[in-house]
């Protein structure tokens, strides 16, 4: 067998970067449904703290992120203070924007309300997909919507628990990372993988 049969192009969405992490992002990561609370509690801060900027931008810092916010252990980030406040907003390897950073402490207090009182975050997040992921069938990324039905009644819940930066946009590219929705272009290689793996 020739070179030449494995240089065969391989079909991704639209939006993925030519970047070694936004690849690994897409074919790993982004539409596969999780059940796991710590990254629920991830992808909500870092969808909140992308609000106005790329999504690469939260890519190259999300290590960083991880390392100063507790690996996301909403339990420890509950708990920070004015003096950790200072400390992240003086860390050049994050997204230096007090109301982020002030709002992931507000959710990291409502998300642990949502799990006193559900048993789960991941319980409690499915039931706006009743508890399945809605495949859809786009042909380019053009297509896909900024929001759908299902985002604005997560935001308007979230809201009215108190958490913050959840608005419909961002609860869908919320929905979108932890596979709530199918978003990949139907032409996509994990388009499909996705669907086998249902």
């Amino acid at each position: 067998m020739t070179s030449d049969a494995h240089a065969v192009q391989v079909v991704r969405c639209d939006w993925v970067e030519n970047h070694p992490l936004s690849i690994a992002y897409h074919d790993q990561e982004w539409g596969v449904p999780v059940h796991d609370d710590l990254r629920h509690f991830e992808a909500i801060v870092l969808d909140g703290f992308q609000a106005g900027l790329s999504w690469m931008t939260i890519l190259k810092k999300r290590e960083r992120f991880r390392q100063v916010f507790d690996h996301f252990d909403p339990e420890k980030i509950a708990a920070y203070d004015e003096t950790k406040i200072a400390e992240l907003m003086n860390d050049a390897g994050i997204v230096r924007n007090r109301m982020k950073i002030e709002a992931a402490i507000q959710n990291a207090r409502a998300f642990l309300q949502v799990q006193e009182k559900h048993g789960s975050f991941d319980a409690f997040i499915w039931q706006f997909v009743d508890g399945r992921t809605i495949v859809n069938r786009w042909k380019t990324w053009r297509e896909i919507p900024a929001t759908s039905p299902e985002s604005e009644k997560m935001s308007k819940a979230l809201r009215q628990l108190g958490f913050r930066f959840v608005g419909p946009t961002i609860c869908y590219a919320y929905m979108q990372a932890v596979g709530m929705v199918n978003d990949h272009i139907v032409d996509c290689f994990r388009y499909r993988e996705l669907l086998e793996g249902e």
